[in-house]
């Protein structure tokens, strides 16, 4: 018979001994732990990082212990993942074999890998970003092929152009001036009479009107017998 318990109990001493800063006990019945896992630094000295956490079931090693992941530093989703499937697939691998260290290393190996993927990721951004500002300094390429295309568009344009122009300057030409409408049209001189007729405004103007303006004028004073012009008051006399 399996003494299962004591299997487990010398996998906990083994691990404590073997991972010091990283281990961490958080029940014994039913046993449970953690440990921290990180990657190997990177060319600039970055690393990733995660905290694995093992609760051993009844019949471990026969059957995989309950694992999960926690505080993942530097990791994105599909990092976390990928980790959860290669820890299934490891501990149904080992089943019947004390696991917990398989499956840590293989963690680790997993961790070292995605530095590797930071590290081939930002050199090629860098590359793109390089070719990018290559493409700004120096344009694109002039073939026969593409200058041919600009050059039609450049000549339909201008021709767009010149015809507007020409359109707009006859457009001038026929345009006439005031004396040009006038000697156009005879019956400008007499639009404003015709105007007012229409309106109902014609006014008349009799000779009478005149005549008795004249009535109106004052007399001339050389013309009175009494008048002195040395005497100012010869013409109040009247």
């Amino acid at each position: 018979m399996t003494d299962y318990s004591g299997e487990q109990r010398n996998e906990l001493e083994a691990l404590e001994s073997i991972y010091p800063d990283s281990f961490t006990v958080l029940s014994e019945n039913p046993p449970s732990f953690t440990i921290t896992v990180t990657s190997e630094a990177g060319e600039n000295d970055e690393t990733v990082q995660t905290t694995l956490k093992f609760t051993h079931s009844e019949k471990h090693p026969d059957e995989t212990p309950l694992y999960e992941i926690f505080s993942p530093e530097n990791l994105e989703d599909n990092d976390v993942s990928s980790i959860l499937k290669l820890l299934a697939l490891q501990a149904e691998e080992n089943l019947g074999m004390v696991m917990i260290f398989t499956l840590q290393t293989a963690v680790q190996e997993k961790l070292n890998e995605i530095v590797d993927q930071i590290k081939t990721r930002r050199e090629e951004e860098k590359k793109q970003k390089e070719e990018a500002e290559k493409q700004l300094f120096h344009g694109t390429p002039v073939t026969i092929e593409n200058f041919l295309n600009w050059k039609a568009k450049f000549d339909a344009e201008l021709l767009e152009i010149k015809k507007k122009r020409m359109k707009e300057e006859q457009a001038g030409k026929n345009k006439l001036s005031g004396k040009q409408l006038f000697e156009t049209d005879h019956n400008l001189d007499t639009s404003d009479i015709q105007f007012l007729e229409d309106a109902g405004n014609n006014v008349e103007v009799g000779e009478s009107l005149f005549q008795e303006m004249d009535d109106l004028e004052p007399e001339d004073d050389e013309d009175d017998p009494d008048y002195d012009p040395a005497d100012p008051e010869s013409d109040l006399t009247d």
